[in-house]
């Protein structure tokens, strides 16, 4: 089958996860660039990719990549795209999102405007119509240009991957579905192992954890953009990559996941969006101050993403806050701890210096990914036969 090149953007500082990932499915890196990576794949590909990958934010077919410094360059590389092998007659193209990053072009509007005009010249001259109706099929264009290098690409995700179906309702500054996966990914937490959230809000990240506990596909139960192109995806593709899906998921998985928050309110908000991720009953939430967290096991985890004090009013609390979440933490037997936080101080009211800091981008905010490690638990006795 034809060899497309596929582009998956990310939150900025998550590219080797999602590197890590792509390649767990059996895909080739082309290269990996900030905050997206490209990699080689089928038209069944780009729909496994939407299906299956927990960390991007959309999966983009990329068309064409030239050198623009020019309009007239510009609108000559899009008419020189061969839209027609894409885009049907009746096709709705417009282009969504148009970025310019240090080039020479640089207003969005005046992109977006050349983009479209370049396209309906070529595709008029194809089809041998000057009106289009654009009645038919959804196909949105992202043009990304970086260094005067355009990047067209066909947006095959529609809502962007992070809304799986099951979060109605959030906590003031929720971590987003694709990030809290991708921050468990970045642990070496696995299903066997206990895992505490003491500021769960809507419950993000254990629920990503019981879906990956549980090899639920992240984008099982939603629908995408590009399962309108049945030129070229037949839409049994779908069906039968959905069904293939549903058979991979283990049932009969146990977990020891833990949500914790001092507000009730949320603490049902995040029952009900374990309910509808359909992992309800992997998942113990309760309402509980991080100032009584305990447990009587060893060798687990937190990972969490408390308050970052992002109203002026709130900053205030987070010393005492944070040195609260360091004693918890002291009082846990050999566990490690994981925090995201954009709250410069922590380290300093945690207590000590984390073992590893990774820089993260959350939307446009700067945060930290301060890193405790524990001790690894003693690898377990082989049963005798």
């Amino acid at each position: 089958m034809e060899q497309l090149q596929i582009a998956a953007p990310c939150h900025f500082g998550m590219e080797a996860v999602l590197k890590r990932e792509i390649y767990d499915l059996g895909y080739e890196i082309s290269r990996v660039e900030d905050g997206r990576v490209i990699f080689e794949g089928d038209y069944e590909a780009l729909a496994y990719a939407n299906i299956h990958l927990r960390t991007p934010e959309r999966i983009l077919l990329v068309v064409a990549e030239f050198e623009a410094r020019s309009w007239e360059e510009l609108f000559q590389g899009i008419r020189g795209i061969a839209w027609e092998n894409y885009l049907p007659k009746d096709a709705k193209f417009w282009v969504t999102k148009a970025t310019s990053v240090k080039s020479e072009l640089f207003s969005t509007r005046d992109i977006q405007s050349i983009v479209k005009r370049a396209m309906v010249e070529r595709m008029s001259k194809v089809y041998g119509i000057s009106h289009f109706p654009e009645t038919g099929a959804e196909y949105p264009l992202r043009i990304f240009i970086m260094k005067n290098r355009v990047m067209v690409t066909l947006d095959s995700t529609g809502l962007p991957l992070h809304k799986r179906g099951y979060r109605t309702l959030t906590s003031k500054a929720p971590l987003s579905e694709t990030l809290a996966a991708g921050l468990l990914m970045l642990t070496p937490w696995h299903a066997d192992r206990i895992l505490m959230d003491p500021f769960c809000g809507s419950g993000t990240i254990l629920i990503e954890a019981a879906m990956m506990a549980a090899n639920i596909a992240p984008g099982l139960d939603r629908s995408f953009t590009g399962e309108q192109w049945t030129n070229l995806i037949d839409p049994q593709v779908w069906r039968d990559l959905r069904a293939d899906a549903r058979g991979q998921i283990n049932p009969d998985v146990r977990t020891n996941l833990q949500g914790y928050d001092l507000d009730p309110r949320m603490v049902e908000i995040a029952r009900q969006n374990a309910r509808r991720a359909g992992v309800a009953d992997l998942i113990h939430f309760q309402q509980r101050d991080v100032r009584d967290t305990s447990h009587p096991k060893k060798y687990g985890f937190i990972l969490t993403n408390p308050p970052y004090g992002e109203r002026l009013e709130d900053q205030k609390d987070l010393p005492e806050l944070y040195a609260a979440i360091g004693r918890a933490y002291r009082s846990l037997d050999d566990w490690s701890m994981y925090i995201i936080t954009s709250y410069e101080d922590a380290q300093k009211y945690l207590g000590r210096k984390a073992d590893k800091n990774r820089k993260i981008y959350n939307g446009m905010i700067k945060t930290y990914f301060y890193q405790y490690l524990g001790p690894k638990p003693p690898r377990r006795k082989k049963q005798e036969n």
